[in-house]
Protein backbone atom coordinates (compact mmCIF):
# COMPACT_ATOMS: atom_id res chain seq x y z
CA UNK A 1 0.00 0.00 0.00
CA UNK A 2 1.46 3.41 -0.50
CA UNK A 3 -1.22 6.05 -0.26
CA UNK A 4 -1.19 10.29 -0.52
CA UNK A 5 -4.36 11.75 1.05
CA UNK A 6 -4.96 15.28 2.04
CA UNK A 7 -7.84 17.11 3.87
CA UNK A 8 -8.58 20.62 4.20
CA UNK A 9 -10.17 21.75 7.29
CA UNK A 10 -13.90 23.19 6.43
CA UNK A 11 -12.26 26.96 6.64
CA UNK A 12 -9.62 26.35 3.80
CA UNK A 13 -7.24 28.09 5.48
CA UNK A 14 -5.88 24.78 7.21
CA UNK A 15 -4.69 21.28 4.89
CA UNK A 16 -2.71 18.06 5.65
CA UNK A 17 -0.78 16.14 3.17
CA UNK A 18 -0.28 12.51 4.51
CA UNK A 19 1.55 9.62 3.27
CA UNK A 20 0.82 6.20 4.04
CA UNK A 21 2.69 3.12 3.69
CA UNK A 22 2.92 -0.17 3.80
CA UNK A 23 6.13 -1.96 6.08
CA UNK A 24 7.07 -5.05 6.86
CA UNK A 25 5.19 -4.82 9.92
CA UNK A 26 2.40 -3.40 8.90
CA UNK A 27 1.99 0.68 8.36
CA UNK A 28 3.98 3.81 8.19
CA UNK A 29 1.34 6.94 8.57
CA UNK A 30 3.58 10.37 7.87
CA UNK A 31 1.89 14.05 7.98
CA UNK A 32 2.10 17.44 7.84
CA UNK A 33 -0.67 19.26 8.65
CA UNK A 34 -0.96 23.38 8.71
CA UNK A 35 -3.46 24.83 10.34
CA UNK A 36 -5.25 27.04 13.55
CA UNK A 37 -6.73 26.13 16.80
CA UNK A 38 -8.81 28.65 19.06
CA UNK A 39 -6.93 31.50 16.30
CA UNK A 40 -3.19 30.07 17.17
CA UNK A 41 -1.81 29.24 14.07
CA UNK A 42 0.43 25.70 14.00
CA UNK A 43 2.48 23.49 11.65
CA UNK A 44 2.25 19.87 13.10
CA UNK A 45 4.87 17.29 11.75
CA UNK A 46 3.71 13.44 12.40
CA UNK A 47 4.85 10.27 12.10
CA UNK A 48 2.61 6.50 13.32
CA UNK A 49 4.45 3.69 13.17
CA UNK A 50 1.72 0.98 13.05
CA UNK A 51 1.56 -2.55 13.43
CA UNK A 52 -0.58 -5.20 10.53
CA UNK A 53 -3.80 -5.37 13.16
CA UNK A 54 -3.86 -1.77 12.85
CA UNK A 55 -2.83 -0.75 16.14
CA UNK A 56 -0.73 1.53 17.29
CA UNK A 57 2.91 1.02 18.21
CA UNK A 58 4.99 4.61 17.58
CA UNK A 59 4.00 8.22 17.24
CA UNK A 60 6.21 11.12 17.04
CA UNK A 61 5.00 14.55 17.16
CA UNK A 62 6.21 18.12 17.08
CA UNK A 63 4.83 21.98 16.37
CA UNK A 64 7.05 23.97 14.57
CA UNK A 65 9.36 25.89 17.12
CA UNK A 66 8.44 23.26 19.97
CA UNK A 67 9.63 20.04 21.43
CA UNK A 68 8.93 16.99 19.96
CA UNK A 69 6.79 14.54 21.73
CA UNK A 70 7.52 10.77 21.32
CA UNK A 71 4.83 7.74 22.41
CA UNK A 72 5.83 4.19 22.39
CA UNK A 73 2.88 1.62 22.67
CA UNK A 74 2.45 -1.98 23.08
CA UNK A 75 -0.68 -2.64 21.70
CA UNK A 76 -2.21 -4.03 24.24
CA UNK A 77 -3.34 -0.87 26.23
CA UNK A 78 0.00 0.45 27.58
CA UNK A 79 2.00 3.79 26.79
CA UNK A 80 5.59 5.09 27.74
CA UNK A 81 7.31 8.26 26.43
CA UNK A 82 10.10 7.25 24.17
CA UNK A 83 12.80 7.77 27.41
CA UNK A 84 10.79 4.86 28.85
CA UNK A 85 8.85 6.76 31.24
CA UNK A 86 5.44 5.39 31.69
CA UNK A 87 2.24 6.55 30.88
CA UNK A 88 -0.43 4.84 33.31
CA UNK A 89 -2.92 7.53 32.71
CA UNK A 90 -3.23 5.74 29.09
CA UNK A 91 -3.70 2.38 30.09
CA UNK A 92 -6.18 0.78 28.07
CA UNK A 93 -6.05 2.85 25.21
CA UNK A 94 -5.24 1.01 21.69
CA UNK A 95 -5.59 3.80 19.49
CA UNK A 96 -4.31 7.70 19.50
CA UNK A 97 -6.50 10.31 18.18
CA UNK A 98 -4.58 13.62 16.91
CA UNK A 99 -7.11 16.57 16.90
CA UNK A 100 -5.61 18.24 14.15
CA UNK A 101 -6.38 14.97 11.45
CA UNK A 102 -9.62 12.74 10.75
CA UNK A 103 -6.80 9.86 9.71
CA UNK A 104 -6.35 9.11 13.09
CA UNK A 105 -10.01 7.80 12.73
CA UNK A 106 -8.90 4.79 10.24
CA UNK A 107 -6.59 3.07 12.83
CA UNK A 108 -10.09 2.14 15.07
CA UNK A 109 -11.94 1.58 11.99
CA UNK A 110 -9.79 -0.81 10.32
CA UNK A 111 -8.60 -2.40 13.96
CA UNK A 112 -12.45 -2.97 15.23
CA UNK A 113 -13.61 -4.51 12.61
CA UNK A 114 -17.08 -3.83 12.88
CA UNK A 115 -19.82 -5.57 11.21
CA UNK A 116 -23.04 -3.42 9.89
CA UNK A 117 -24.86 -1.62 12.72
CA UNK A 118 -22.30 -2.96 15.34
CA UNK A 119 -20.80 -0.31 18.02
CA UNK A 120 -17.96 -0.16 20.27
CA UNK A 121 -16.65 1.85 23.12
CA UNK A 122 -12.63 2.70 23.03
CA UNK A 123 -10.67 4.72 25.23
CA UNK A 124 -8.08 6.97 22.79
CA UNK A 125 -4.69 8.71 23.47
CA UNK A 126 -6.22 11.80 23.00
CA UNK A 127 -3.15 14.33 21.50
CA UNK A 128 -4.71 18.42 21.18
CA UNK A 129 -2.81 20.38 19.08
CA UNK A 130 -0.81 22.58 19.67
CA UNK A 131 -0.55 21.19 23.91
CA UNK A 132 0.63 18.30 22.41
CA UNK A 133 -0.17 16.55 26.18
CA UNK A 134 -1.73 13.41 25.78
CA UNK A 135 -4.92 12.19 27.84
CA UNK A 136 -7.38 9.63 27.88
CA UNK A 137 -10.59 9.89 26.06
CA UNK A 138 -13.42 7.91 25.19
CA UNK A 139 -15.10 7.32 21.57
CA UNK A 140 -17.54 5.23 20.41
CA UNK A 141 -17.69 4.01 16.76
CA UNK A 142 -20.74 2.41 15.26
CA UNK A 143 -20.29 0.98 11.26
CA UNK A 144 -23.89 2.20 9.79
CA UNK A 145 -23.21 -0.03 6.58
CA UNK A 146 -20.49 -0.46 3.85
CA UNK A 147 -18.41 2.57 3.79
CA UNK A 148 -19.87 4.46 6.71
CA UNK A 149 -19.19 5.36 10.08
CA UNK A 150 -20.75 7.13 13.22
CA UNK A 151 -18.28 9.13 15.77
CA UNK A 152 -18.84 9.84 18.89
CA UNK A 153 -17.03 11.78 21.67
CA UNK A 154 -18.65 10.56 24.79
CA UNK A 155 -17.63 12.71 26.88
CA UNK A 156 -18.70 16.14 24.90
CA UNK A 157 -21.47 14.64 22.63
CA UNK A 158 -19.95 15.15 19.51
CA UNK A 159 -21.19 12.83 16.81
CA UNK A 160 -20.21 12.63 12.92
CA UNK A 161 -21.13 10.44 10.08
CA UNK A 162 -17.41 9.57 8.73
CA UNK A 163 -17.77 8.38 5.11
CA UNK A 164 -14.75 6.06 4.57
CA UNK A 165 -12.83 4.66 1.41
CA UNK A 166 -11.65 0.72 0.87
CA UNK A 167 -9.05 1.69 2.64
CA UNK A 168 -10.65 3.36 5.75
CA UNK A 169 -9.37 6.95 5.05
CA UNK A 170 -12.19 9.24 5.78
CA UNK A 171 -13.86 11.25 3.05
CA UNK A 172 -15.37 14.51 4.43
CA UNK A 173 -15.52 15.02 7.93
CA UNK A 174 -18.57 17.30 8.53
CA UNK A 175 -17.97 20.55 10.25
CA UNK A 176 -13.98 19.45 10.26
CA UNK A 177 -12.21 18.62 7.28
CA UNK A 178 -12.74 18.07 3.12
CA UNK A 179 -10.55 15.18 1.72
CA UNK A 180 -9.04 17.10 -1.73
CA UNK A 181 -7.96 15.26 -4.27
CA UNK A 182 -3.65 14.63 -3.61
Amino acid sequence: MRRTVRWSDESGTGLEHLLLTGTECGFRAESLVIGAEEGVGFALRYRLEIDAQWRLRAAVAACLGGPELHLLADGAGHWRLGDGTALPELDGCIDIDIAATPFTNTLPIRRLGLTDTQACEIRMAYLPVPGLTPSPMRQRYTRLGAGRYLYESVESGFRAELPVDADGLVGDYPGLFRRLEA
